[in-house]
């Protein structure tokens, strides 16, 4: 007689209603509101890049980069091997790819770079499509792209950093900024004081003749 397995250790239930993961799909063609707002705002010249776009961060493989990054969070290594002092952050390949993949589609800069009419309404969907496979990375890409207006009120600063900043190169290497292909920009805005309410922030900036503003302030490292 055949074995007939114990019903005690069959499985008790199927699922069935829960949806199946979404991938290997085109993220911006098949979200008809993204497409007729693009094209209403002034940027329907930018569609084939988009359409191009929304089929790769739609793979199942690109996908899979978002959820690698979140599981495998940035490690801090205080010390190499030798004990000398390096505080290096290391972050998982998964994140510096969707970091290369931003940048090298002009998340970061693009409206600066070419400012043509629908310029931020091209980036605003590009930056939609992508937080939809990681916000996380969102951050840095952010702050990089809000970095420029804020330069060239300086321009001897833009003239310096600008060129670098828009370049459309992610170089995570940890190497003095003369020897990056590109360049990322983080702003100190959290301050022990204010917190998360900007608002209640104590930092002042003051005059330092033509050299640009003092800052005299604390923040969280």
């Amino acid at each position: 007689m055949p074995h007939q397995p114990s019903r005690h250790c069959a499985e008790s239930h199927e699922v069935f209603n829960v949806s199946s993961e979404l991938a290997d799909y085109n993220m911006y063609v098949q979200d008809r509101a993204l497409v007729e707002a693009v094209a209403r705002e002034g940027a329907a010249w930018a569609h084939e890049k988009l359409d191009r776009f929304g089929s790769l961060v739609g793979s199942a493989g690109h996908m899979e980069l978002g959820a690698l990054a979140n599981r495998h969070g940035p490690e801090l290594d205080t010390h190499d091997r030798f004990g000398r002092r390096i505080d290096l952050v290391r972050y998982h390949p998964a994140y510096h790819t969707l970091m290369q993949t931003s940048i090298e589609h002009g998340l970061h800069a693009s409206p600066w770079a070419d400012p043509r009419p629908g310029a931020h309404v091209a980036r605003a969907a590009h930056c939609y499509l992508h937080s939809q496979v990681d916000a996380g990375h969102g951050c840095p890409i952010t702050m990089t792209f809000a970095a420029i207006p804020s330069l060239r009120s300086t321009p001897e600063l833009a003239q310096e950093w600008e060129s670098r900043i828009t370049a459309a190169a992610y170089d995570p290497r940890n190497v003095p900024v003369a020897e990056k292909r590109g360049l990322t920009v983080g702003m100190a805005m959290t301050e022990k004081q204010g917190g998360s309410d900007v608002r209640a922030n104590t930092t002042r900036a003051y005059p330092v003749g033509q050299s640009g503003p003092g800052v005299n302030g604390g923040r969280i490292p």
